[in-house]
């Protein structure tokens, strides 16, 4: 008997799985796939998923749980193979064999690096977006809670523990204040990072733990989505193209060899061409070096799926320029590496990434190694290095 976990979207999904694979009977055979909501896409690449774990299994049984269970959890009911549909609130214990209270998400399959959630849920209404819908208001997790699973993840083998929820930096009593507790009470822990962060909530005890904390790894994502004002005001963003810019300078001057990733949605309703440009600018002005492009989907029931919509083409055109505008970036990053020493975890056989998050490869290195190596060159986005 066995567990499987199909985990699409963000990282807290993947948290999720593996707490949710943890709790499943061992006599059973279960696919456990937690889905996502965020974009049109995102739905149609989880019925995807399903029918292919029916046809590749269809003697187990097809837990289904996640945001698009939760927003359209008939549609899934009536799928082939599908055994138990349950939404977000109750997905920890879906297949546990008693309701006690589960701990907090942790996991990755494994992985030398681990996720653990310290949040869900979110009390802002981006126009674009109903994860708010599908994940309920922001909730924050005990701290005692995610000590322990920080704990727990170390103790399975985890070397780097990433912080993760739908809007981490809403944490109660403020994000810099837990990474501080998290990173006093836990000497093990080595490697931290943070998933995406809304740089308008971004608190002064974060910044200082960014300038002194080496513990905290140096590349942080950013939820931006545009760079032009009338657009993120369309979208009901609460900060401006100046305030973006004026964040990831603080980051800088707090550490200047931070690197800065960010979310960015092409596309969106009432986008002029200078309104686009802005946003293909806004690259450059932030130095983003790894950049996730959403062409924009509309969501039902969400205020940007009534605004006046782009040509899907033109929608797409945009995307595809800032993706290749993005990968440029990325290019001349990756570039400027080579012959550089970078400290870096190894997390598959051979496979890791440096502490900005570069990804790269050493020849022979295995599992769970860590040290300062010389990049020798470059394959495709992904560095060659060997130990200094």
């Amino acid at each position: 008997m066995s567990v499987e976990t199909i985990t699409l979207g963000c990282r807290l999904n993947f948290a999720e799985s593996e707490t949710i694979a943890r709790s499943a009977p061992a006599q059973e055979d279960w696919i456990i796939v937690n889905s996502c909501a965020v974009t049109n896409e995102a739905l149609r690449q989880t019925r995807q998923e399903i029918r292919r774990a029916h046809r590749r299994r269809p003697d187990a049984k097809i837990l289904v749980t996640g945001c698009a269970a939760e927003l359209e959890p008939s549609s899934f009911s009536a799928m082939a193979g599908v055994s138990r549909v349950v939404g977000n609130a109750g997905k920890l214990n879906s297949l546990a064999a008693n309701d006690v209270m589960p701990p907090a998400p942790s996991g990755f399959m494994g992985h030398v690096r681990s996720f653990v959630a310290i949040q869900t849920g979110c009390d802002h209404r981006c126009t674009f977006c109903s994860i708010w819908q599908a994940r309920g208001p922001s909730v924050s997790l005990p701290v005692e809670a995610i000590r322990d699973a920080v704990a727990r993840e170390i103790d399975r083998g985890a070397m780097e523990l990433v912080l993760t929820g739908v809007d981490i930096t809403d944490y109660e009593g403020g994000l810099g204040k837990l990474c501080a507790r998290l990173l006093a009470s836990e000497p093990r822990l080595t490697r931290l990072r943070l998933s995406s962060l809304d740089s308008i909530e971004i608190d002064d005890a974060l910044m200082e733990l960014i300038a002194g904390e080496p513990r905290l790894m140096p590349h942080f994502h950013l939820s931006l989505q545009a760079g032009d004002d009338m657009i993120l005001k369309r979208m009901k963003r609460r900060h401006s193209r100046a305030d973006a810019v004026r964040t990831v300078q603080r980051i800088k001057n707090a550490r200047p060899e931070a690197t800065i990733g960010a979310d960015m949605i092409a596309g969106f309703p009432t986008e002029t061409e200078e309104m686009a440009i802005n946003s293909l600018r806004l690259l450059e002005d932030c130095d983003v070096i790894a950049t996730h492009v959403f062409p924009f989907s509309p969501r039902p029931g969400t205020p940007a799926a009534r605004m006046p919509q782009l040509p899907r083409e033109m929608v797409k055109a945009r995307a595809a320029r800032l993706r290749q505008a993005a990968a440029e970036r990325r290019d001349h990053w990756l570039e400027s590496l080579i012959g550089t020493h970078q400290p870096l975890l190894i997390e598959n056989n051979g496979k890791g990434h440096t502490d900005h998050f570069a990804p790269v490869t050493i020849d022979g290195a295995i599992r769970g190694e860590a040290g300062t190596a010389r990049v020798t060159g470059r394959e495709g986005a992904t560095l060659k290095a060997a130990w200094a």
